[in-house]
């Protein structure tokens, strides 16, 4: 174990000058770290620090030099993060100071090296000692003071660690999405991102560079430290669509010119997912918790990489069926079917890396049913995270949680080790500064370890955005491999480790990450969605798929921290979704007008279908009045992207112009296009026109046959009827001819 020895002060100490430490602003010099050797110590060893100071301030400073403070032991990580925080290690021993430069003007840098040894800084046993740099100079005003400083950390581990610490790593691969609703890029940043020194160009450069092992005969050689890399498919998606050549930019007439450096981050990618064990996360690493608690766990089922309802995929290529092709099936697990097609891998799908390292029970179950057996989840999600951390006791990653359904694994991250890792070059003293901070925070976990059953285990997980300085980190992710106190692990492994008990999960403590302004955009997408998956001839899900894939990215967790973005992304697929109900839609004839000829001919209306797939649809005609009747006509499938005729049922009840309205929905009522109002034009009879024709004509038959019949009576008797005085020329003398009869119908 690491023991915490009583040293009493060196005579350097003793006999150092007064150096008061005045306030920050007293401080203009800055300290980068390059060399801290050893890493690690052993008794007596020589010590080397090596770095430049750099002059921040506005005054010319002289006559510098610096020493270092060596402080007491650290016993606890806590003790050790205070003094990261900005707590002065209090001075046990020191060294003489040494001359660094004569004059350092202002903004000017210079080098300098300090040696000395664990001797002259009183260790004596294993440890982390704190050291404090101290600069001091004379400013403009003659007086001699500190003018900068620097805390880090001297590490004596044990010589025969009882049991070795597990490390594991899990590496984002996760960048915004560059597109938009419709599938296409608004800006061709991406590029910029996977080209030499983009910030995804240095995450996957701290893996690349790790040491590589020295294989037996026979045995190809791999990488010292599996890392696991956590891998957004909507990222893989976008760099294939890239890679594949000439792609659109909104707004940009001459495209993206992104193809070369995507293509070949992409193949450096694929060579390290083969050393390497790879999670597919959610398509669009989407904010499960805010799409949870507002509703939409649908649409976080779909972005599942593993489960048979993830169908999230956007897939340009894909052409649209023809009308008599089989309807196509979704096959679930879209997120890691790309990164099967794009990196040659199979990818875990049972493991959830929770955005901002908590989620409620809710989504967890939501998760559970779609196929996650395991969750990452921050120490402050749970009502006693900190145990697995290490506090009161071994340090175990892996915890489980009970959920209605039974329980459900967990790994906790050390959020501590996954910030230096995210912020290693920010970190007060650069990268080396921050690499020997890691290495302090492991010794004091295995100074703890003592004899658990099982050993400890740690999980280091940076923020998703991690940009990091790929020297250090890599250097942080080898040291497993590089000190017998340490053991290099995988974060499948940790699942197999020793378990400690951290309750259950902490209610939650802030806002559900994404705008509920944009989550309200959201769900209206989803809504018209699931009305169009109702309407949808064939497999809703395959066809829809590019729709579940815009929802996924427009709700990604990349927007918690940009709600202006977040709030134009959801719009935008809220608008892009509306526009699809639009693109189905009646046409209006040219004139405005139709033309019935006969009482029973059909109403002929026009139906475009401007969707790439296949949709059912009802017909609903309304006229004013009895003019026209129409009959019902069953469910009709439109083709996809092209017009389809219907005949309506009708009869024409009376003839003229009347007016007809005309509108297109889903089976289940959802309007599709605009309604659309015609003018019918009837030159054809209707039933109760033609009962009156006939009745007139019949009564017209039978006074014509009356007068017919008088006439024929009066010519056989010869003798003039009654009425013939109503003859012209008054009555037919005896004898005369008797008239013909009329030509002409009397009525």
């Amino acid at each position: 174990m690491l023991a915490v020895p009583l040293v009493a002060l060196a005579p350097a100490a003793a006999a150092a000058p007064e150096d008061p430490a005045p306030g920050a602003d007293d401080r203009p010099v800055t300290v980068e770290l390059t060399v801290l050797e050893p890493r690690t110590l052993t008794p007596g060893a020589p010590v080397t620090v090596a770095g430049e100071l750099t002059n921040t301030g506005t005054e010319t400073l002289t006559d510098l030099d610096v020493r270092l403070q060596r402080g007491a032991p650290v016993a606890t990580r806590g003790e050790l993060q205070a003094l990261a925080g900005g707590s002065e290690p209090v001075a046990a021993a020191a060294t003489p100071f040494q001359d660094v430069a004569d004059e350092l003007r202002p903004q000017d840098s210079v080098p300098f090296t300090l040696t000395t040894t664990t001797d002259a800084l009183a260790i004596g046993g294993d440890g982390v000692y704190p050291v404090l740099l101290n600069l001091n100079g004379i400013g403009s005003d003659g007086d001699r003071r500190r003018v900068g400083e620097l805390t880090t950390y001297l590490v004596q581990p044990p010589a025969a660690p009882a049991a070795p610490t597990d490390v594991a790593w899990l590496w984002p691969l996760v960048e915004r999405t560059h597109r938009d609703a419709s599938g296409t890029f608004v800006d061709d940043e991406l590029a910029a991102e996977v080209a030499a020194g983009g910030r995804l160009d240095r995450v996957l450069a701290t893996v690349e560079r790790l040491p590589r092992s020295v294989p037996a005969e026979g045995v190809d050689p791999g990488p010292v430290v599996p890392v696991t890399l956590a891998v957004d498919p909507a990222l893989v998606e976008e760099l294939q669509l890239m890679t594949a050549g000439p792609y659109a930019v909104a707004g940009d007439a001459d495209g993206g010119e992104g193809t070369d450096e995507a293509a070949a981050f992409l193949d450096r990618l694929r060579a390290v997912a083969a050393d390497h064990p790879v999670v597919a996360l959610p398509y669009g690493d989407v904010d499960a918790d805010a799409l949870t608690a507002t509703g939409l766990a649908r649409v976080v089922a779909r972005s599942l990489p593993g489960s048979p309802e993830g169908t999230a995929q956007d897939d340009p290529d894909a052409a649209p069926a023809p009308p008599d092709a089989p309807p196509a099936e979704a096959t679930g697990a879209a997120g890691a079917g790309i990164l099967r097609e794009v990196l040659g891998v199979e990818a875990r799908t049972d493991l959830a890396w929770a955005v901002g390292g908590s989620m409620r029970l809710g989504t967890l179950e939501v998760l559970a049913g779609g196929g996650i057996e395991e969750v990452v989840l921050d120490p402050g999600a749970l009502a006693d995270g900190e145990a697995a951390l290490g506090a009161g006791g071994p340090a175990a990653a892996r915890t489980t949680l009970p959920t209605d359904g039974g329980p459900v694994d967990a790994l906790v991250a050390d959020g501590v080790l996954g910030e230096l890792a995210a912020t290693a070059e920010r970190t007060p003293g650069g990268g080396r500064a921050a690499e020997q901070r890691h290495l302090a925070e492991l010794a004091l976990l295995a100074a703890q370890a003592g004899d658990a059953p099982g050993g400890q285990s740690v999980l280091v997980a940076p923020p998703r955005e991690v940009d990091p300085a790929p020297a250090a980190v890599g250097t942080m992710m080898a040291a497993a491999a590089g000190l017998p106190w340490l053991r290099p692990a995988t974060v499948a492994g940790l699942g197999e480790g020793p378990v400690t008990d951290t309750g259950g999960l902490a209610p939650p403590s802030g806002p559900d990450g994404l705008e509920p302004e944009g989550l309200a955009d959201v769900a209206a997408a989803a809504h018209v969605r699931e009305d169009l998956a109702g309407a949808v001839a064939g497999d809703a899900d395959a066809v829809l798929a590019p729709w579940d894939a815009a929802l996924a990215r427009s709700s990604s967790a990349a927007w918690r921290d940009d709600p202006v973005a977040f709030a134009a992304a959801a719009a935008d697929v809220r608008a892009t979704t509306a526009r699809l109900l639009e693109r189905v839609t009646l046409l209006a004839p040219a004139e405005g007008t139709y033309s019935l000829a006969s009482r029973d001919a059909p109403l002929v209306l026009t139906v475009l279908n401007d969707l790439p797939f296949a949709l059912r649809v009802q017909l609903q005609v309304q006229t004013r009045g009895n003019a026209l009747s129409v009959g019902d006509i069953s469910d009709q499938v439109l083709g996809p992207q092209q017009r389809t005729t219907l005949q309506v049922p009708s009869e024409v009840r009376q003839s003229g112009r009347f007016s007809v309205a005309a509108t297109l929905t889903t089976p289940d009522g959802v309007p599709l296009g605009e309604p659309v109002r015609l003018q019918v034009q009837s030159t054809a009879y209707g039933s109760i026109s033609v009962v009156v024709t006939i009745g007139a004509a019949a009564l017209l038959g039978l006074l014509f046959l009356r007068r017919l019949v008088r006439f024929l009576v009066r010519r056989r008797r010869g003798t003039p009827g009654e009425g013939d005085d109503d003859l012209p020329g008054g009555p037919v003398p005896e004898g005369a001819a008797v008239p013909l009869p009329p030509t002409r119908s009397p009525v």
